[in-house]
Parts: structure tokens; sequence; C-alpha cells
């Protein structure tokens, strides 16, 4: 396994201006910090339909979202409730506006993007409190903005891919709305951070164990929610009945190994998951694809693994 060339010019580019890594930074700066670096290498000027920012109500109060819809196409549309990476405290929808774009149009689809509560401001699990209401928002009222009921799914990347995956879990546990395909884009599934790709890559393609660390630090409240399946969807008592998946996962991120768990757990226990590894990536490229060749071929590989749920 080799670093892919493309890969290798960004994480050099960034080693030669010796920026600060957000863990050297407090939350507040990294906050600001990421949003400015994230938008600097994605696409650029991806038209769409139109947008519309609305804050829908929550148990913890109003939750701001994005709702997009793609150029030239009316509804119903099938629906993807997204959730943005960004370690459960840094990230908003801005950081992930170009990518959901590009998603909405490559559909076509409807996709909401959810601007869940971060810590350390309000620390776990209220990010998941908002991601769930945040999907049954979408399944009581999406069809006023042109989606289709009997078609959402969830997504996201890295803390959004957790989201995603324990949304689906917390359906089967109230018995709530339970979506139609689930999206995990190297995926945050086992806190405890204890497989070999943990240790492998613990340093040197931008989420660094001590960065992981960090997120946790100002995410969790204490040692036990480790593991908590709200966290770590990876320690749920039972992955059985949950709805198909692609599980994306980067050849060189932290991450790799428990996404590869996961989607074996899942078949194991007669869910259904594919697992694709991009062998030269590290984590956080899909959010690079003003750059990274490899991240429009994600897309489209999710694009298509939604398009065929959504046609069952």
């Amino acid at each position: 396994m080799t670093l892919d060339p493309q890969a290798k010019w960004v994480l050099d580019i960034a080693k030669d201006k010796g920026l600060p890594t957000l863990d050297q930074l407090s939350p507040e700066a990294a906050k600001v910090d990421y949003s400015e670096r994230a938008t600097t290498l994605t696409f650029k000027d991806v038209e769409i339909g139109e947008t519309f920012d609305l804050n829908i109500p929550g148990p913890l109060g109003d939750i701001p979202i994005r709702i997009y819809h793609p150029v030239g196409i009316d509804g119903p549309l099938p629906v993807l409730v997204y959730y943005h990476g960004g370690g459960w405290v840094v990230g908003n929808i801005d950081t992930h506006d170009a990518l959901c774009r590009t998603v909405a149009n490559k559909g076509p689809f409807v996709v909401i993007s959810v601007d869940y509560r971060m810590g350390p401001e309000a620390p776990f699990p209220a990010a998941v409190i908002d991601a769930v209401a945040a999907l049954n928002w979408t399944a009581e009222n999406i069809a006023k903005y042109q989606g289709d009921l009997a078609n959402i799914a969830v997504g996201g990347d890295s803390a959004g891919g957790n989201l995603s995956a324990v949304v689906c879990l917390n359906a089967l546990k109230e018995n709530s709305y339970l979506p139609k395909f689930q999206w995990l884009i190297y995926p945050a599934t086992n806190m405890t951070m204890a497989t070999d790709s943990h240790k492998s890559f613990a340093e040197g393609y931008f989420l660094t164990n001590t960065l992981m660390v960090y997120f946790q630090k100002h995410y969790l409240m204490g040692f036990d929610d480790l593991s908590d399946w709200r966290a770590s969807p990876l320690c749920a008592a039972s992955l059985a009945g949950l709805p198909p998946a692609l599980i994306q996962t980067a050849g060189f991120d932290p991450l790799k190994d428990e996404g590869i768990a996961y989607a074996a757990r899942m078949n194991a226990e007669g869910s259904k998951a594919k697992h694709t590894d991009y062998g030269g990536m590290f984590h956080g490229f899909i959010n690079l694809g003003g750059v990274l060749d490899q991240a429009t071929v994600c897309i489209d590989e999710g694009v298509d693994a939604l398009n065929q749920a959504f046609q069952q």
C-alpha cells in the first residue's frame, strides 16, 4: 500500500506551511481554524438549484439545517440526511457545503445538512440527540420540500459517519423512523482506539492519535462514555436489523480497522454492509475534492449505492 501522489502532495503542503494542528488550539480557536482550512481544497463554485436554511425543533432547542435541491430537477426526490465530520468538536454546515451540493446534484437528491450541537459547549450525547431529532423531523416534514418520504437515507463522514450509524441503532431501539440506507464514510465506531490502524497511522496523516484524544476530551463526559453504543456503535449489543450500509475507509487512516470491523459485524449478524477501502487516501479525503480525484470516485460510489437502495 502506497500513498496516492495527490494525497502526498496535500500532506507535504501542510507540512511545509508548518500550521499548528487542531489539538494545539483551544476548541474555540480550532473551530475557527478548521472552518477556514476545510473550504480551501474542496470543490469550488458548485451550482445548486436552491437551498433553505431552517431551524428545526429538538429536545435541546432549535437545530440549524440546510436543505439542498439539485439543479434543474423537480421533486419528489430521494433524501439524504447528512451529518458533517469534525470530531464532534469542529465543522459545520459551511465546511461541508460544497460536498453536499455535489451529492445533491449527482443523486439527484434532496440533501439535508445538520448543524448538530458539539463539544465542549454541548458534550455527549447532545450530538446524538440532535442527529436523531433531525432524522425524525425529516421523516415527518420533508415532503414539504420535495422530498420522497419513502426514500430517506442517512450519511456522514468521520464523526458524521458515527452519528449516522448511531441514529440507525437508536431507531431500532426506540422503534422510530428507520432510514432506508446508511452511507458511512470512514466512520468512528469504537472510541477505545485499540486497533492496529490506530497504532500504524497514529502520526503523519492529519487525524492523529493525539487529535483523537483531543476530540474525545471535548466531546465525551467521562471514561464510561467510551463504551456507550451512542458513542461507539461497535459496542452495541446487536447490529441485526440495521439498514444496508456502504462503509468506506481510507488506507492511511487510524479509523480504518474499526470501519472494517463494523462492516464485518453487520454482515455476520444478518445486516448487509459493503466495505470499500481507498488504499492511497488519508482520513478526511472526501472533502478535498478540489485536489483529490479519489474524492470524486468515493462520492460517485456513495451516490450509486444510495440510488440502488432507493430503487428497491
